[in-house]
């Protein structure tokens, strides 16, 4: 097995608008291994990672492939090389199928007749890689009608027909069960074993113990340390990561729950062309003080769960009844009127108006309401002092003025500002979307702790996340989705492994 460079980074430094978001970092990962590369959000691991992709280009450094020296003018460039990108943040077109987003980034200027002629091969090759990954899907859905997870794999099954061989993935495993990410990951050793080589972005522990031969921790734009994760504790590694000690805040502590407050009795969604409901008769209550854990195989109808409690647009019969009112029909207004907060598995697409200033995504959830003035005569000076305050509060940081665009936030910092907004005042209900979906450790913890808080405040939380362990470690009780129901129960302390068997024998 060649022990050569696969890549090899020297000397990069990058800055946006002022800001040195990479300094004199140096990166090498070899051929026929894995190299996990690990940091805080806004370490700088994605920007380094969209350099060698061909996104940005250095302000200063050498990159190097297979020893030999390149210069990158764009992802093309970066694909003709051999290298692949799977980001965090998905790159598809909605409107188009998975096959045609595969086609579309193998080739973007096929005429009619031979994108007839290659739409049918691309999507037997789909079929093969997804076999070989051990994931379904299925190459004719259109990518704005499958679950996250579902465009996850889409994201993944384009690289690898693309056909790289220096592959990076960034937090790969985010949206996957415990059974999916295994498997995905003990693919992805065997890729890199045959002699490519494989980027792993991560914030899972486990992950990097397990599947990695090497680790780089970043922190403020710098590597800090590249070491075999035999050679150090989970532990040290955390540390490493911080640059401090960081206590498991968010573990979950005995608390007494009160009434029902949210009923949800036979909720589905209309049948589309005689296909499975999304939604098929969920039931499930929750009481005050609780945290309510929905766990499964991604494409379940856990999205669709979240958006008919959040108030998106979906066609739904039955109800959730909080109180003696009607979620599915409530408006936005009573809504807020009612303490109903909600923390979407998107933040970027769903929570914040990334062109909108922090400020003015912070005074999103009050807009309406007269607290900032009518419309037409705002009161700004009072929304940037409290949307300073409430940034100081929750830890918001990157923030160099509240008049940046919250699209320059990092995904930690843009999290923490949704839950700022939305725990603005205490809410009386919590329905959250994997919240800890792609952030780092000391990020996860802050995110999950104000969860816990709103439920010893005595709200009702409604967790919904394809993370075992996250649904675990926060949950009061737990119900397991599959096939668009509610179909097994668990209260604490919970037996994980049945909790893995009732997510994948009902499916």
């Amino acid at each position: 097995m060649s022990q050569n460079n696969a890549i090899h980074l020297e000397h990069i430094s990058k800055s946006f608008d002022g800001f040195k978001a990479l300094s004199d970092v140096s990166f090498t990962a070899r051929w026929g291994e894995v190299h996990a590369l690990l940091g805080e959000n806004g370490a700088g691991k994605s920007t380094l990672m969209n350099i060698v992709s061909g996104l940005y280009g250095p302000e200063s450094g050498s990159l190097y492939v297979d020893d030999n020296s390149l210069s990158l003018s764009g992802p093309r460039d970066a694909a003709r090389a051999g290298i692949g990108m799977v980001h965090q943040h998905f790159k598809l077109v909605e409107p188009f199928s998975v096959t045609e987003n595969v086609l579309l980034s193998l080739d973007g200027n096929l005429t009619a007749r031979a994108y007839r002629r290659r739409i049918s091969e691309v999507a037997g090759k789909i079929r093969d890689k997804a076999t070989e990954l051990g994931f379904q899907i299925n190459p004719d859905a259109r990518i704005s009608d499958i679950s996250i997870a579902e465009q996850q794999r889409a994201e993944i099954l384009k690289v690898l027909v693309g056909g790289a061989r220096i592959l990076i993935l960034d937090e790969p495993t985010a949206v996957l069960t415990d059974e999916e990410s295994e498997s995905l990951l003990e693919k992805i050793r065997d890729f890199a074993r045959r002699g490519n080589a494989v980027i792993l972005v991560t914030h899972k522990m486990k992950d990097v113990f397990r599947y990695a031969d090497q680790v780089t921790v970043m922190r403020q734009g710098r590597t800090v340390r590249t070491l075999v994760p035999a050679d150090v504790t989970a532990d040290e590694l955390v540390a490493l990561t911080v640059g401090d000690s960081v206590a498991d805040a968010h573990q979950r502590a005995q608390h007494e729950a009160g009434e029902v407050l949210l009923d949800v009795s036979d909720l589905m969604t209309a049948a589309v062309n005689q296909a499975r409901r999304s939604l098929d008769g969920v039931n499930f209550q929750v009481r005050r003080g609780e945290i309510y854990g929905i766990a499964g195989v991604g494409g379940n109808g856990q999205s669709e769960l979240a958006a008919a409690l959040m108030g998106q647009p979906l066609s739904t019969e039955g109800s959730a009844l909080l109180g003696d009112e009607n979620l599915l029909t409530m408006s936005h207004a009573r809504r807020r009127e009612c303490g109903i907060a909600c923390i979407p598995a998107d933040r970027y697409r769903s929570a914040l108006a990334g062109p909108l200033t922090i400020a003015e995504n912070y005074a999103l959830g009050e807009i309406f309401s007269g607290h900032y003035g009518p419309l037409w005569f705002l009161k700004k000076k009072k929304i940037e002092a409290e949307a300073a305050q409430a940034v100081a509060d929750f830890d918001v940081q990157g923030v160099r003025s509240l008049r940046q665009k919250a699209a320059l936030l990092s995904g930690g910092n843009a999290q923490k500002l949704v839950i700022a907004r939305e725990f603005r005042k205490t809410p009386s209900l919590v329905i959250v979307h994997s919240p800890s979906r792609g952030l780092d450790v000391k990020a996860s913890m802050a995110v999950r702790q104000k969860l816990v808080e709103a439920r010893n405040a005595g709200a009702a939380v409604v967790l919904i996340s394809e993370d075992l362990d996250e649904v675990i470690s926060l949950s009061d009780r737990i119900g397991v989705m599959s096939a668009g129901r509610i179909v097994e129960e668990f209260s604490q302390p919970a037996d994980r492994q049945q909790i893995g068997q009732a997510m994948v024998n009902h499916v």
